[in-house]
């Protein structure tokens, strides 16, 4: 046989059995799903999670009476073994004595450590919180991380009064047939708090993940409900050292989840808690500095949380809530063109009633997706994970 037909044979045969292959783990992909824990009558709330490198995961969450005006709220965790199907029982993860700990995220970082951030609530109020950040090398153990280092995250933004102004002026003169009182009068205290540099330095808390450049620039996304709008809070040496980026000037912008394109070009979407009724979305162009004028997606938003996640293959997946009222709908939706369109969408959850919001999401490094949420029923609450991958979301309802 000529060598160049035998290559070709060769080539055909491989190529088909790749693709027969291809299509049987299409068609075997489930989606699987469990509580972390069985429902609770306290208020638990905000998770996060990561898969750590032994194929491991560990979800955090905060756990009290109520939200920032509880002085009993702390943040727990628990841990899933890879190839379990039952997660470990929750354990404490951090407890600042007297004061409430809210919002949770992590990440793993470019040493292997595992990083919990979350705020510390010191009056009470969204306005006072400081984002505090905690890092552990002993973490695959039972029970919770071996904490060896903690801090604080101060946020030492440049002036932005002017310019938020004039963004907040812009609101008006666009939405003054449809702006409320309560908005209005919102809008106004805003535009009173804009001139102390307390209120510009406080208040500023996580709520989804990092995402790491490949420069090694990490950007932590950051919101203030004070004046409803996001930043960055940047650290180009590995989270030693952070400082504040340029917020994101609008009003109704909050916990952003960033995801890059192939450019650099960097995307942030964002809860709406205006009145738009639609994903807030931004993009910035220098590596998260500062970030161009804050405009609306097609995709819609009840005034949730979402997150997203760039897949190994440049896909992009997002989890939000896709309504305009009520949480009781979750979906993930997927995009191959960097968010140009969103092809696919899924349901997690789909109910009259309930709660299934504040997603995050990762992959992990086998590929599977990983969502986790908060999970409100009238029996209680918990968290829910959801383990996926990009054939579940293709193969539509």
């Amino acid at each position: 046989m000529n060598l160049n037909v035998y290559k070709i044979i060769c080539q055909w045969l491989l190529g088909s059995l790749l693709f027969l292959t291809g299509l049987s783990n299409l068609a075997a992909q489930e989606m699987q799903a469990e509580f972390v824990f069985p429902l609770h009558p306290e208020h638990n709330h905000a998770p996060g999670i990561v898969a750590c490198a032994n194929g491991d995961l560990v979800a955090s969450w905060y756990r009290g009476s109520g939200e920032r005006k509880a002085d009993d709220v702390a943040v727990y965790g628990a841990r899933l073994r890879a190839g379990d199907t039952k997660w470990s029982e929750a354990f404490l993860m951090v407890d600042t004595p007297e004061f409430p700990d809210c919002n949770t995220t992590m990440m793993i970082d470019s040493q292997g450590n595992l990083r919990l951030f979350w705020p510390i609530v010191i009056a009470n109020s969204w306005e006072s919180c400081l984002t505090s950040y905690i890092a552990s090398d002993d973490y695959l153990s039972d029970g919770p991380p071996k904490w060896k280092s903690h801090d604080i995250i101060w946020m030492k933004p440049d002036d932005f009064g002017a310019e938020a102004r004039a963004a907040l002026d812009m609101v008006v003169k666009l939405f003054q047939g449809v702006l409320s009182a309560e908005q209005r009068a919102e809008i106004e205290s805003v535009n009173e708090k804009l001139g102390d540099k307390l209120y510009q330095r406080l208040g500023w808390q996580p709520r989804c993940k990092p995402t790491v450049l490949s420069n090694g620039r990490i950007l932590l996304p950051l919101y203030s409900d004070t004046f409803s709008m996001s930043t960055m809070a940047i650290s180009d040496d590995g989270g030693t050292h952070w400082f504040a980026g340029k917020p994101m000037m609008g009003f109704g912008n909050i916990q952003p989840a960033v995801l890059r394109k192939d450019d650099g070009t960097l995307v942030a979407y964002m809860r709406e808690n205006g009145i738009t009724g639609q994903i807030r979305v931004a993009e910035s162009i220098d590596n998260g500095f500062s970030w161009g004028p804050v405009g609306e997606s097609e995709l819609p938003n009840p005034g949730s949380g979402l997150d997203g996640v760039r897949l190994a293959n440049g896909h992009w997946v997002l989890i939000y809530n896709d309504t305009q009222e009520g949480r009781n709908s979750l979906a993930v939706s997927l995009s191959i063109d960097e968010g140009k369109t969103w092809g696919w969408t899924r349901h997690l959850e789909n109910h009259p009633t309930g709660s299934y919001h504040y997603p995050a999401i990762i992959q992990a490094n086998n590929g599977r997706i990983h969502a986790i949420y908060s999970y409100f029923v009238d029996e209680g609450k918990t968290m829910k994970h959801a383990a996926f991958d990009e054939a579940w979301i293709r193969n539509v309802e």
